[in-house]
């Protein structure tokens, strides 16, 4: 049988799974559901009670644990680029398997900026701020490396990432693809019983939820009846959340292809967006983006949202974004980079 049309054993390495939310849960769960369905062997290892266990012994832990599926493997694919897939690529070496890594977000960046304080851009990071490292983000920075030269193919979901990490990360362009992130059909959506805008965010510094709540301090001198969201529910619930919701916000140092903009888009929910994203090109023709360092254009922006003929124009305009990509449409492509890397 043709190998490109074979059924393959895939180890999908991952550190979170549902219940947990983000972004690589839901990419595992819905992979694995696709695959299976095709008639592939699709193994999902993800952390469980290892989380609580310190760094460095946690990574041993889990390739322990990962082992016995690695050996069984045709292909290793890591949906992080650090605290799965670091475990991953030693275990794919061991083995001899294909790596293909998903990069999904910055795991060093995000890091850095928790620790420091520094709401540096995404996009200046890599060019202002590595002699600024702590020991310990060096070593991150180190083996994120060694995971880019070990995988037989990197995948980003945004052009605009792939430029921010090819220099510093000395990653190879013909083992670089693109595949984008999953844009569902549109869901149901429900009147606004109030202008609540939706940030539902982790609280991380790189997330920017100062300057917004400032941002909002300042636009509710204007406008008292708005309301700054930013409680987490479990996905299920906070959709329910999100369809009755008036709007999303979410600006962002970076942000390169944020769930919670596609699920504001497929429950037809106009969004402010921080201007730092991979989705710009994509989403241009209904976002309203602001600067994210400047809390006064975040502030207008709510404003104008709030505003009911503007809050008409951009609910029409994402009526209008039709674009779609399934994750069979997903799990086709990167089936298609797997048949490559072997």
């Amino acid at each position: 049988m043709d190998k490109a049309h074979s059924s393959l054993h895939i180890l999908v390495a991952t550190g979170i799974y549902p219940p947990d939310i983000g972004g690589p849960s839901q990419y595992a769960k819905n992979l694995e559901a696709v695959w299976r369905a095709e008639g592939h062997l699709v193994a999902v290892k993800f952390f469980r009670f290892e989380r609580r266990l310190p760094a460095g012994l946690r990574h041993v832990w889990y390739f322990l644990k990962i082992l016995p599926a690695a050996a069984r493997a045709d292909i290793v694919f890591a949906l992080d680029t650090f605290s799965a897939a670091v475990p991953a690529a030693l275990a794919a070496r061991l083995f001899g398997k294909p790596l293909i890594v998903r990069v999904g977000g910055d795991f060093l960046w995000e890091g850095y900026v928790e620790r420091t304080n520094d709401l540096v851009l995404l996009r200046n990071f890599y060019e202002s701020s590595l002699a600024k490292l702590s020991g310990k983000e060096r070593l991150i920075f180190r083996l994120t490396r060694f995971v880019m030269r070990q995988a037989s193919a990197i995948v980003f979901s945004t052009i605009w990432q792939k430029a921010i990490w090819q220099e510093p990360y000395r990653l190879t362009s013909g083992k670089i693809f693109v595949v984008e992130n999953y844009y569902g059909p549109k869901e149901k959506s429900f009147p606004p019983a109030k202008k609540n805008f939706l940030a539902g965010t982790r609280p991380l510094k790189w997330k920017n939820q100062a300057r917004l709540k400032e941002a909002f301090s300042v636009a509710m001198e204007k406008e008292d009846k708005l309301e700054y969201d930013n409680t987490t529910t479990p996905f299920d619930a906070f959709m329910d959340k999100l369809a009755r919701s008036y709007a999303v916000i979410l600006p962002s140092l970076g942000d390169v292809s944020p769930n919670l903009i596609l699920d504001a888009i497929r429950h037809d929910k106009p969004f402010i967006l921080t201007r730092e994203t991979g989705l710009y090109e994509r989403v241009k023709s209904c976002a309203l983006f602001v600067d994210p360092e400047s809390v006064t254009d975040i502030a207008e922006k709510i404003l104008r949202l709030s505003l009911p003929e503007h809050y008409a124009e951009q609910k029409k305009k994402i009526e209008a974004f039709i674009f779609k990509h399934s994750w069979q449409e997903i799990a086709a492509e990167l089936l298609a980079i797997f048949d490559k890397a072997r």
